[in-house]
């Protein structure tokens, strides 16, 4: 059975606390894992949220800011050490390319796995595999910064009334989805289409349209808030959004589930920032994320 999921494995910006490891998120997607901006730390949550090297078929690295890339020296010599029998890719912006380097070759080790080095320089379609498309925005920050986002393509979703009106039945349904037609009748009489589900990860950035273009239509949107909106200044100035700024592009793009995190040390009270995300009209399923916590993306309409 097809799981999809996202499992949190660090929620802390700059620096860890007692309570909240570096950065890092795995995205199980049927039989893919998508590890997410590894921070420093990465290996042991994985460990502590039974996450196995051998889970990982892709690293997506938004930039290279140490609480999002530190990890990548454990993870990787992890993924060798283990003897991953798949080949793992990774993306990262392509301007980063001497820190992925010195981060994959940090220390001696024996390299028995081959990592497929896919780096990201511009807007756009980046993989195509059986059940999603993953694509890049580039975003507003200091340094150069990705976000991704994971899209199934559409599918078709039978419809019983219909199939019965036309006395389609057994294993002629099978054969009028395979071919398109039977007797007559198209598949478009009998079906509709079914939406595919999308997910997107946004973590360090201003306002910017790469924000908006990842988050639109999302069914499940992962997106930094390091600051309150009593710091919009600082999150200006720092690259980053607030918890009003992120609930209002939820808002507006129609997310159905909103995931909070990357927060900032300065805050003690996580419940502040959903206060402020439903201040500011987001009427979805809301999540202040939390290490360790799993997130279901939401069924289908």
């Amino acid at each position: 059975m097809s799981v999809r999921e996202l499992v949190v494995l660090g929620t802390a910006s700059q620096v860890p606390t007692r309570h909240r490891n570096h950065n890092g998120y795995l995205l199980r997607w049927d039989g893919e894992g998508i590890l997410f901006d590894p921070g420093e730390g990465t290996q042991r949550q994985m460990l502590r949220a039974g996450v196995a090297a051998h889970d990982l078929n892709r690293i997506c690295v938004t930039h290279f800011h140490g609480d999002h890339s530190l990890g990548l020296a454990g993870v990787i010599q992890r993924i060798n050490l283990d003897k991953v029998p798949h080949e793992i890719t990774a993306h990262y912006p392509r301007s980063g390319q001497r820190f992925f380097d010195r981060l994959r070759y940090a220390t001696a080790y024996r390299e028995t796995v081959g990592i497929t080095e896919a780096p990201v320089a511009a807007d756009g379609s980046l993989a195509r595999a059986d059940s999603y498309t993953l694509e890049a925005r580039k975003l507003s920050h200091p340094v150069e910064s990705y976000g991704y986002r994971i899209v199934e393509p559409d599918g078709r979703r039978m419809l019983p009334e219909r199939l019965a009106a036309h006395g389609i039945k057994g294993p002629d349904v099978g054969r009028i989805q395979r071919e398109g037609e039977l007797g007559g009748v198209s598949l478009a009489d009998v079906s509709e289409t079914r939406r595919g589900q999308r997910f997107a990860f946004v973590m360090d950035t201003r306002l910017c349209d790469g924000v908006h273009a990842l988050a639109e239509g999302c069914d499940l949107l992962v997106i930094e808030s390091t600051f309150l909106d009593e710091d919009k200044e600082l999150a200006v100035e720092h690259g980053h959004l607030t918890a009003g700024q992120a609930a209002r592009v939820a808002r507006n793009a129609g997310v159905r589930h909103l995931v909070l995190t990357h927060f900032s040390q300065r805050y003690t009270d996580p419940d502040e920032f959903e206060r402020q995300a439903r201040a500011a009209g987001y009427d979805g399923e809301l999540t202040v994320a939390h290490d360790l916590l799993r997130v279901p993306v939401p069924k289908r309409r």
